[in-house]
């Protein structure tokens, strides 16, 4: 495809983005719709013949930088708008968006998952988008993801969470919990029983949030509809049994803190052990090196059910963007589309954002990844968050090794939490 698309048909869509005219995010201006008021703006780019021109800067980081440059050779196709791909280091492109775009030196748009959006929204940094009646093209989880305080920022295009991967020539049957699936496991005589990434000095407690959850004691409380409160919810009698679960899979060789995340996909792929759990980004090579392997939900160990984290990939808007009118065209009209975002999984191999996309896949892998993200629930992106990885990760580790008392450790660590939130 690559006749030109006219403003026109920009503003037929009737949907829209507002930026920096909306007073800092608030969605309080009226969408814009008629295709001369939005040549006249200030902001954007289009000849007086209604085709779009100009420049776009999208920042990506390492893990998504090569998916953003095809899709973005398609828009320019399709556009004529030429669009410049600048890659970010994953673990500072949320910050440095925060500082650049005060600052005037911001892209347009950023590529990243959506648990950095509460601190981007307190920060004044990324623009609403109004999705109109596309909203409901999404999956739920997708729209939470780049929703804030009832307030839509981004445009999803895949989600992604974390499952139980089975080697099927080492076993063919799963049992419904952990404690039974562990003794089925050691029963093979297999190097390890069930593989889950750790880090020696972090732990890993994004792949323990299954198991912790089975426990009840999810991060932080939620509302009725399903949003974050700042109100620590791993604490009490919930919080100190899946802690000295920890350490009983610590003491048991279940769980081991040098197990790290090469590790454990390098045993795997050896064939080490049935079960290993983790996400898309290691199942593709599984495959690719010819293992047969099924992707089931985390078995609960605590008896409530195993809810992984749910990490929703999303284009954000940078609220002080000089190209309204392309960040407008290329979010609402080119990334909210069913072809772009099958496009999208076809690069990426992540799943669809858009349910429709997403049911339309006959992929047995995929299917896996989203029967046990069912239960799922959205990467928390309040501001809260950031106090509580340090903490949460140090604390698993001791429990994991047995330096320290499970239940006092882990008392200790939800105070040190709080009191982090507090301060900020």
């Amino acid at each position: 495809m690559t006749m030109r698309r006219s403003i026109t048909i920009a503003a037929a869509a009737g949907l829209t983005l507002t930026l920096a005219a909306c007073g800092g995010g608030d969605g309080g201006s009226e969408p814009t719709t008629d295709a001369q008021e939005t040549t006249d703006s200030a902001t954007g780019g289009a000849t007086e013949g209604g085709e779009l021109t100009g420049t776009l800067t999208i920042w990506a980081d390492e893990t998504r930088v090569d998916l953003v440059e095809d899709i973005s050779a398609e828009f320019t196709a399709e556009t004529g708008v030429e669009v410049e791909v600048v890659q970010k280091a994953s673990a500072d492109i949320g910050t440095e968006f925060i500082t650049a775009v005060p600052s005037g030196e911001g892209p347009d748009i950023i590529v990243s998952a959506h648990d950095g959006l509460g601190g981007w929204v307190t920060n004044g940094v990324v623009g609403t988008v109004e999705l109109g009646d596309t909203a409901e093209e999404f999956s739920p989880a997708a729209l939470a993801g780049v929703t804030y305080d009832g307030q839509v920022y981004g445009v999803p295009y895949a989600i992604e969470n974390i499952a139980l991967v089975r080697n099927n020539e080492l076993v063919s049957e799963t049992p419904a919990t952990w404690d039974e699936l562990v003794a089925q496991a050691t029963g093979l005589g297999t190097e390890y029983s069930v593989l889950v990434q750790q880090d020696p000095a972090a732990s890993d407690p994004y792949h323990l949030y299954p198991l912790q959850t089975s426990f009840g004691a999810p991060v932080f409380a939620q509302s009725a509809d399903g949003s974050y409160t700042s109100e620590l919810a791993m604490g009490g009698e919930q919080g100190v049994a899946f802690a000295e679960f920890l350490a009983a899979q610590g003491a048991a060789g279940v769980l081991d803190v040098n197990i790290t995340a090469d590790v454990a996909k390098e045993a795997f792929l050896a064939g080490e052990s049935a079960y290993m759990v983790t996400g898309p980004w290691n199942v593709t090579e599984f495959v690719d090196a010819g293992l047969d392997v099924s992707v089931l939900p985390v078995p609960t160990a605590g008896g409530e059910e195993a809810q992984p984290f749910v990490g929703v990939q999303g284009f954000f808007p940078n609220i002080d963007s000089e190209n309204a009118l392309l960040v407008n065209e290329f979010l609402v009209n080119f990334i909210a589309t069913p072809d772009v975002q099958t496009q999208l999984f076809e690069l990426g191999g992540r799943v669809p954002a858009m349910t429709e996309v997403a049911e339309g896949l006959d992929d047995p892998i995929l299917e896996g990844f989203n029967e046990a993200g069912a239960t799922g629930v959205p990467m928390p992106a309040i501001p809260e968050m950031s106090a509580v990885w340090e903490f949460w990760g140090a604390a698993e580790v001791d429990i994991i090794t047995g330096n320290a008392p499970a239940a006092e450790r882990w008392t200790t660590m939800v105070e040190n939490v709080e009191a982090a939130i507090a301060a900020n």
